[in-house]
């Protein structure tokens, strides 16, 4: 019986792996490099930039009503970055965080969800409304002022569209915790969408409401040429989290449950590294792929800024890369990519808010037979590079 079994049917604590992280021990198991890419034969990739970055800008013209303000509010005027993607009607709809120009800094500015969709995955048909924003409903003390960012969406297998973003509740009354916290909404539309509070709000008793979580993505697979939620052992798997790789479980994709390891803490599955590119963050990005090899996760690796950083890239960068899990035991890292697969190097990566440079991955998406990954560029844009499957077979 795999740690997963054990953990649903046992509610044991996988004292096998504890809290330590895996990655280093089992590094390069899988080691066979494509000399064409440079990647180890499980990876996805090469991925190339798109001719026309970025494929979303900011837009002073966009204006909504906002509920909150009660005025129009112009929401896409400063940044539009940090995408979702997923395909629906044979046409490739990239969700992307956009901020309003309130305030000046990062993490200042209230974000809402806008929606893009196009037939060739580059030149993108805007809606002028978001279709997820704060409002005077009964979210609005997880998600004002900050607003909601960062999506990852998944399809299921019957059609329906499940969001996990981080509601910021950056002003929310005297005395009341603003923290980051991980939320759900649903839609069949990917314009309407049903809001359904914190993910981990009703696990173990509501000990986790008030958890600082972001960034989750959940474990899909190709099936019929459509990216859709894949089951382990039964149950929904996510995994998620920034400053390491963390786990959860659900029976609904909308109710999570965080793993936790034999010392009733968070299942801490893989960390940051000294001296490697990720040697500060381990940032979930898209939803999780399993292939034949296992299950591939790509995420965001932010560089240290002291003597824990990769000399090879500026401090603070943050650059992709990938994990390979095991796919019957999905807390157990396979192999790990030691440099980045995908770092910023174009201008419009390397300026904007985050002027250190980012790559910040976060939509996948796939369309006769390529692979479309969308990603923030320094806070301020949206952008795409395409992976050919075809041609690497």
């Amino acid at each position: 019986m795999n740690k997963l079994k054990l953990y649903l049917f046992l509610s044991a604590t996988l004292a096998i792996l504890g809290s330590c992280d895996n990655s280093n021990k089992n590094k390069n198991k899988n080691n066979s490099y494509s000399p064409e890419s440079g990647l180890p034969s499980w990876a996805l990739g090469p991925f190339i930039r798109a001719e026309n970055n970025p494929v979303i800008s900011p837009q002073k013209s966009s204006e909504f009503f906002c509920p909150m303000q009660q005025m129009k509010i112009k929401w896409e005027e400063s940044d539009a970055f940090n995408p979702a993607a997923t395909v629906k009607d044979g046409k490739i709809v990239v969700l992307y965080r956009a901020e309003d120009n309130t305030s000046t800094g990062i993490g200042s500015r209230t974000s809402r969800i806008g929606y893009a969709e196009s037939v060739n995955g580059i030149h993108m048909a805007k809606r002028n409304s978001p279709v997820l924003y704060p409002d005077d409903d009964n979210f609005k003390a997880m998600e004002w002022k900050g607003g909601c960012e960062d999506p990852r969406v998944v399809m299921d297998e019957d059609g329906l569209y499940v969001m996990l973003y981080t509601g910021w509740n950056r002003e929310n009354g005297v005395g009341a915790k603003k923290n980051p916290r991980l939320c759900v909404a649903t839609s069949i539309d990917l314009i309407n969408w049903t809001k359904h509070g914190l993910a981990f709000g009703k696990a173990y008793n509501g000990r986790f409401k008030d958890l600082d979580c972001k960034s989750a993505s959940i474990v899909t697979s190709l099936k019929d040429n459509k990216i859709v939620t894949q089951k382990i052992d039964g149950k929904y798997f996510m995994y998620w989290g920034e400053r390491a790789v963390c786990a959860a479980i659900s029976d609904d994709l909308i109710n999570w449950k965080p793993v936790l390891d034999d010392n009733n803490n968070l299942l801490e599955i893989a960390k940051p590294r000294h001296g490697y590119f990720d040697s500060r963050l381990t940032e979930c990005g898209p939803p999780a792929l399993m292939t034949e090899d296992g299950i591939v996760l790509i995420y965001n690796g932010k560089n240290g800024y002291k003597e824990e950083r990769d000399p090879n890239y500026p401090a603070g960068t943050y650059a992709a890369g990938q994990f390979l899990f095991d796919k019957n035991d999905p807390f157990k890292v396979l192999d790990r990519l030691d440099k980045p697969f995908f770092w910023p190097d174009a201008d419009f990566e390397k300026s904007g808010q985050y002027p250190d440079g980012t790559v910040f991955t976060e939509g996948l998406a796939y369309l006769n037979g390529r692979y479309y990954l969308y990603y923030g560029c320094a806070d301020s844009f949206v952008a795409l590079a395409t992976f050919d499957e075809k041609k690497n077979n």
